[in-house]
This record gives C-alpha cells, structure tokens and sequence, in this order.
C-alpha cells in the first residue's frame, strides 16, 4: 500500500506553524509498513486542494489528510473528499452533542450553524470520536481507494490517527518496518576521526547496496547518524535481520559510535 500526505492550511505555506503532522504520520505510516511517496502542502483554496487531492488519488492508495476541518467556511477538506467519493454530507447526532458540549466548556452561549458544520459528515464513513476536540476523525474507502481525514490541531490529530491506525489502517498492511541507529560522535567528542557523512560512507559502502535491511547515513550538526531499516511480518522478523548489520556496523565503527537506538 502506497499512502499520501496531504497537510491542508495556509498558515503551513506562510510558516506561520511548522508542519509536524506529517512528519508524525509519515513515521507512523512507516512502521505498520505502508510506504509514503509524496507529501503535499495546499492552502486553505477549493481548486488548489481539489486539485492536490485528485494528483494524491491518481498516484497513492491512501491520502491522509490533516487540516480543513474546522467551522470557517475556508474549511473545506471534508466538502472536497466527500465529493471525490460521491458522498453526501450527513448531520451525525453523536458528533454534534460532543460539538455541543466542547462548545459550551469553551463559554459559548449559542452553538451557531458554522459551529454546527461540524456535525456534518460524509455518508457511510468510519467516524472517529474526537475526545480532545470537536472536529472527528473520518475514515472514507471506495474501490480500493482511502482517505483519512484529521483535524489539524496536533493534540486532536495525533491520538485520532493512532486510533485510525487500531481501526483501519494495521489491518491493510502484513509489513511493519523497524529501524535502528548507530550515532556517532561529533567532531569535538573524537578528534581527529573521519566521522562525516561522506568518510562514514566510504568506510561502509558496501551495507549501503543492502535491501533489506537498508543501510542510510545522515549527516547532522553533532556527527552523523547511520539508519539501518528493515520490513518484516512481525517486529521480532525485522530486528532479526537488523541486529546482525548493526553487529558487523559496530565492529567497523566501535570508537566513534556514540550511542545505539531504535526509532
């Protein structure tokens, strides 16, 4: 399965907010081994997101989209999806009453009709109950296609898509994909060592042509980080290819590594 990220707001593009959503789904996505090709930004625009939304379809399996959701009428990610699937947009009362209630904890004395909006989703979707705001998660799957559909708050979105994980997306994938690291050193910890991305590469070049597991190195301020990924059906399956790597790594590099870790 091949997933999309789609993070819907203008505040995104402007830098006005950095975009931690998709990095906090893409690592999710990677671990239940659901492969992310492309991740888009749109602002909050009807054409601009129909068209993102068509591109992501035409390539990928799975769009996961965060953002969009909310009352404003530049609110539009739940209008454009339910459309792309023929859905018509439905009041759910179980959504509305947790609108009411959030609502009125926030001191509103009316909840008004772009409050309201809320309430209104695709028909036949999976709804997600929202405990942390007002906004659900809403899952839509058609002819071998999915969205998944977050509000764009990180203290909404992040326990919702670990749910949307337990309901539907584990269940698409007989992968998961496991990572260990090896950082090492920095220059002011091993002096004299040749311990940047490009010296650490030469000396390992060989684990770099592995598949699987993959071998990567990145360079960072402190040093350089070297990820060694592996995809198995189960957690014990993949560790079981790494760890021998991670062995043969540790002894080539023993002086300069500095710590080991999974991620």
């Amino acid at each position: 399965m091949v997933a999309e990220i789609i993070s819907v707001g203008t505040e995104i593009l402007l830098g006005d907010i950095i975009n931690t959503n998709a990095q906090y789904i893409a690592k999710k996505l990677s671990h239940i081994g659901i492969e992310v090709y492309y991740q888009t930004v749109v602002g909050d625009n009807y054409d601009r997101l129909k068209g993102a939304l068509n591109v992501a379809f035409d390539r990928s399996d799975i769009v996961v989209l965060s953002g969009g959701l909310g009352p404003t009428k530049d609110d539009l990610t739940k209008e454009l999806v339910a459309d792309y699937f023929g859905k018509e947009l439905v009041f759910n009362q179980k959504v509305y009453d947790n609108v009411e209630k959030r609502g009125f904890e926030f001191g509103l004395k009316v909840i008004s009709e772009s409050i309201k909006k809320q309430a209104y989703v695709p028909k036949d979707a999976l709804i997600v109950h929202n405990e942390w705001g007002t906004a659900p998660g809403i899952i839509l799957a058609k002819d071998g296609k999915a969205a998944l559909m977050l509000p764009g708050p990180p203290s909404e979105m992040e326990p919702l898509f670990d749910q949307c994980c337990e309901l539907f997306l584990n269940k698409l994938s007989n992968q998961v994909f496991v990572s260990m690291n090896l950082r090492l050193k920095g220059p002011k910890e091993a002096p004299g060592s040749e311990i940047g991305e490009a010296p650490v590469a030469d000396k390992i070049s060989a684990f770099l042509d592995y598949t699987n597991p993959t071998v990567a190195t990145y360079a960072k301020p402190d040093g350089c980080i070297i990820r060694v990924t592996a995809n198995a059906p189960t957690r014990e399956e993949a560790l079981e290819r790494i760890l021998p790597v991670i062995r043969d790594l540790t002894d080539i590099l023993a002086p300069v590594i500095k710590e080991v870790y999974e991620s």
